[in-house]
């Protein structure tokens, strides 16, 4: 499995790299429903500026998009640049489904890090409901709205994950 052994950053897409009000039609697909001046993936050009000091880190994808689209369609999404680092998902299609859903976020994570065995992760996500005691010096709850880019989130990051890099 990818990842084993490596720098692994747990990535969330609504709520992290754009507001959390991302909904799913199947005609135009994703889309924001949010006051005006939001926009799909307006954080990821931030989130890429902060990984640049670190071209080790590895992502996975923990977003709920993977499930929908799956991880090759839903890391296109993201910048090339972010894009490069994907390694896989939390979700993959020899899981059931439901069984997966039914876990919290922070247990589907978990689940992932003991699978991939990395030397190190981090993960980002909106929803702090669910994650392990033993998990939290891992995560960085973001600001639903704001994801990343809420200050104090993206000090909290910075500062993770120049810790997990050194």
């Amino acid at each position: 499995m990818k990842g084993r052994d490596e720098l692994i950053l747990y990535l969330d897409y609504d709520g992290v790299l754009h507001h959390e009000n991302c909904l799913w039609h199947p005609k135009i697909g994703a889309y924001l429903s949010a006051p005006e001046g939001y926009v799909l993936f307006q954080h990821a050009a931030l989130l890429e500026q902060v990984l640049a000091p670190y071209p080790n880190v590895k992502i996975v994808l923990s977003t709920s998009w993977v499930r929908h689209y799956g991880c090759s369609k839903t890391a296109k999404n993201l910048r090339p640049g972010l894009r490069l680092r994907v390694i896989g998902a939390t979700y993959h299609s020899n899981m059931r489904e439901y069984e997966f859903t039914e876990l919290s976020r922070g247990q589907q994570v978990c689940s992932d890090v003991m699978r991939r065995r990395p030397r190190d992760w981090l993960a980002i996500d909106d929803v702090d409901d669910g994650w392990p005691e033993h998990a939290l010096p891992h995560f960085v709850c973001t600001h639903e709205r704001e994801g990343i880019s809420e200050p104090a989130v993206l000090a909290e990051l910075k500062e993770k994950l120049g810790r997990m890099c050194t």
